[in-house]
């Protein structure tokens, strides 16, 4: 049985015989009676087991350590103790793997520096217990708001030969010889194993699009890769995107589709986490829960980069970085405009410059119709666009910026054969999960993050 099945619905086990398998959080051991702090990672609240010198193997059982794994059988029985509502009175211990005492998890409070150092037993801890038990639901409402509204899962390819960004950020995937080539100085790709040079992917956006031209709606949710050097809270190598690309639709549909998506995960998460989410909200962010129910309230603001750039310039603050029209926005004018509107906006029309290649071209020729929506607390969560539908537009932007149309032809065909007005938006799976659980370090919401420098187990 496990230890979720049996306190959803505790009041049909109670006093009932049961039998459990799970670890050893914490032992407190007394002169004739002892207490095991028990969980079998099936839900986030663990479960007591008491025992008393009535047991022959009494003390056998005061010996089992900490992180040790064991099989239990006993009785379940409302607790007479604070803290918890059922508790389980034992019958028998069994040891199924003992633990040392040099254990690295004990009970008692880890710093996310320490722990990342033992990342392979940080699911044990109470936050990362959490952490990744809301990925893993966060990742099914993703799926689900997507499924339920007719879009085809498209799996974008990992290996690529093409740079969606145009940043030159791609991690190089060869079958060369690198010490050859070290000592000749010279790469002849054609003896690659593609035949060509190749990466591993920053972005399906491009792909997707492809398959949106043919169901209408589609989405990828993969890994991408960024060889970015660049060791902030919220930028890692390895991270995971949700990508969709919908057809027949504009900047304004998209945005509408944006904060849809949006609302029903954190929905999704607040109904199926509450344990973890008022940990959470305890513990790590307080106000989070209030934060999130507000943005369930709320109606996006939708506002042009022009207007955000006149606010922030008009606003009686002392910047770090001086807001200018035609340039990018900094955290703290993220910050600002989300407080100034009091809630989530919509930022649309970026200058051109500063943007994409694929993304349309506005009739002032100076901006595209792009978009971020930026979340209080959190700043920019999601990037998204109407793509160029133009053949010759997307040519001769591409041309501007120096870009080779070849082996592009494929991308380029689809403004020839058939298309049609088409939008989409990323949004980084990790960015989401540090809105939704406080948790600012995109390292502690990755199980095992590819940074600079660090690429361990």
């Amino acid at each position: 049985m496990d230890v979720k099945e049996l306190l959803e619905d505790a009041k049909k086990y109670e006093g009932k015989k049961i039998t459990l398998s799970g670890w050893v959080r914490n032992h407190r051991k007394q002169k004739e009676f002892g207490f095991i702090d028990f969980s079998d990672g099936t839900c986030f609240k663990h479960l007591q087991l008491v025992y008393t010198n009535k047991l022959k193997d009494f003390d056998e059982i005061t010996k089992i350590k900490i992180g040790s794994s064991i099989e239990v059988a006993g009785t379940l029985i409302k607790s007479e103790g604070s803290g918890q509502d059922y508790e389980v009175t034992v019958s028998k211990i069994k040891l199924l793997g003992d633990c040392p005492d040099e254990y690295p998890i004990q009970p008692k409070r880890h710093t996310r520096e320490f722990l990342r150092e033992e990342a392979y037993l940080r699911p044990r801890t109470n936050l990362f217990q959490a952490v990744f038990r809301v990925r893993s639901v966060a990742a099914m409402a993703i799926h689900t708001y997507f499924q339920e509204h007719g879009y085809v899962y498209f799996h974008a390819p990992l290996i690529t030969a093409s740079d969606c960004e145009g940043a030159g950020q791609m991690f190089q995937v060869t079958t060369l010889d690198l010490n050859r080539i070290a000592k000749s100085g010279k790469i002849d790709y054609s003896k690659d194993f593609f035949g060509k040079s190749a990466g591993l992917t920053v972005s399906g956006q491009l792909e997707a699009e492809t398959f949106a031209l043919a169901y209408k709606k589609t989405y990828t949710f993969g890994p991408t890769f960024r060889a970015e050097n660049s060791n902030t809270k919220t930028h890692a190598s390895e991270f995971w995107m949700i990508e969709p690309e919908i057809a027949f639709c504009d900047l304004s549909g998209v945005m509408d589709i944006e904060e849809d998506m949006l609302k029903f995960i954190v929905k999704y998460v607040l109904e199926k986490c509450p344990d973890e989410m008022n940990f959470f909200d305890q513990f790590v962010e307080k106000g989070l829960l209030d934060k999130l129910n507000k943005l369930l309230k709320s109606k996006f603001t939708r506002i042009s980069h022009h207007d955000v750039i006149k606010i922030l310039k008009e606003a009686k603050v002392k910047w770090e970085f001086e807001p200018e029209y035609g340039e990018d926005i900094a955290k703290e004018h993220e910050k600002y405009i989300t407080e100034y509107f009091n809630g989530p906006v919509f930022i649309t029309d970026w200058p051109k410059d500063i943007k994409a290649f694929y993304m349309k071209q506005n009739p002032d020729h100076e901006t595209v119709a792009a978009v971020d929506l930026e979340v209080p607390g959190a700043g920019e969560l999601i990037g998204g666009s109407q793509r160029e539908e133009d053949y010759d537009k997307l040519i001769n932007r591409m041309k501007e910026l120096g870009m080779e149309e070849k082996g592009m032809e494929w991308y380029l065909n689809l403004r020839k054969y058939g298309g049609c007005v088409h939008s989409g938006f990323g949004m980084g799976f990790e960015r989401l999960l540090i809105y939704l659980t406080g948790v600012e370090n995109i390292r502690d919401v990755i199980p095992y993050p590819r940074t600079p420098g660090n690429c361990e187990y």
